[in-house]
């Protein structure tokens, strides 16, 4: 508002003229700020944690809340009104109501349904014994069936069968089993002697000299006992010799009171000097020069003599042997 304007209820005239002035109003510039920070903080975590929360008890299943119509109220100015009002007997509803609990009950009356009289009864039970039975003809095949069960039923069971006698076999199939049975017994004792026979010869060249003699359990391939086991006075002797070839070496076996110091002074310097081997074998001590060898165990000397180029191996093998 200025000099020349005057306002009045809020409405600006101009004081000469006496009309309404349009004044401009001032617009104020608003400021919006958008809700970004809003959205920018995190949201706290409503979930209850059921460690230490107890659950929510169920809700139990409640009935149905049934709403029972109210009785239809009178008033009072009609219960005082009703007697007051003229009846007419001749109207059936303004009748007086009887009284219900001395109301007579009506009798049921239950259908029966017709039945037949005890006479009646007896004499149709009479007629229906007297009437004729009806027979039931079988069929021919059936009758013969029949009659051939009962046959067969009062038949005592008889067993016809015959023994079966049993083929004899001939003397002489018998008697060249017996003999064939006999040839094998003969020829598989006399393989096992055969294959015996060392170790028995052995024994009773032992037995004969007088000392503990054994027959190794072990030779070189390619060499069996030659000849038969010779014996002395204290000494067993057995000859081995090649199968293919005039190699031999001969197994002796005396009665010794030496030590294995005593065989190497006596027996092995004075043969083979400083040109020998000494060698130890489960307890035994061997000596072996140019093939031969000599050791001694148990009071027995061993030695071995011959052309047969044997190793030292094959010498230790056959002295553990023994």
């Amino acid at each position: 508002m200025s000099e020349k304007t005057v306002s009045i209820n809020g409405t600006v005239y101009d004081k000469r003229t006496g009309m309404p002035v349009r004044v401009e109003r001032e617009v104020h510039n608003v400021t919006r700020h958008n809700a970004q920070t809003v959205h920018q903080q995190l949201q706290k975590s409503r979930t209850l944690n059921r460690k230490y929360v107890a659950r929510d008890a169920a809700a139990t299943a409640t009935a149905p809340a049934t709403t029972t119509p109210a009785p239809h109220a009178i008033s009072t100015h009609r219960v005082v009104s009703a007697p007051q009002v003229s009846r007419s007997e001749s109207v059936s509803r303004f009748a007086k109501e009887f009284n219900r609990a001395h109301a007579v009950p009506q009798k049921t009356i239950r259908d029966i349904g017709p039945t037949a009289h005890p006479l009646v009864r007896r004499t149709e039970a009479i007629v229906a014994a007297k009437a004729p039975v009806a027979t039931v003809i079988k069929p021919s095949s059936v009758l013969k069936n029949e009659a051939i069960n009962r046959a067969m039923a009062q038949t005592p069971a008889k067993n016809h069968a015959k023994p079966v006698k049993q083929k004899s076999t001939s003397r002489h199939r018998r008697a060249l089993s017996l003999a064939s049975a006999s040839l094998a017994i003969v020829l598989l004792g006399g393989y096992f002697t055969y294959l015996s026979m060392p170790q028995i010869s052995t024994r009773v060249a032992a037995a004969q000299a007088g000392i503990a003699a054994s027959y190794p359990s072990y030779h070189p391939t390619g060499y069996t006992l030659s000849g038969p086991v010779a014996y002395d006075q204290g000494s067993v002797t057995m000859k081995f010799a090649a199968n293919a070839g005039p190699q031999t070496f001969t197994l002796n076996q005396s009665r010794s009171g030496w030590d294995s110091s005593a065989v190497l002074d006596n027996y092995v310097a004075p043969k083979a000097g400083e040109n020998y081997s000494a060698t130890t074998m489960n307890g035994l001590t061997i000596y072996t020069y140019n093939s031969n060898a000599a050791w001694v165990n148990g009071g027995i000397l061993y030695t071995i003599t011959g052309n047969a180029p044997l190793s030292g191996e094959q010498i230790g093998r056959i002295a553990t042997s023994l």
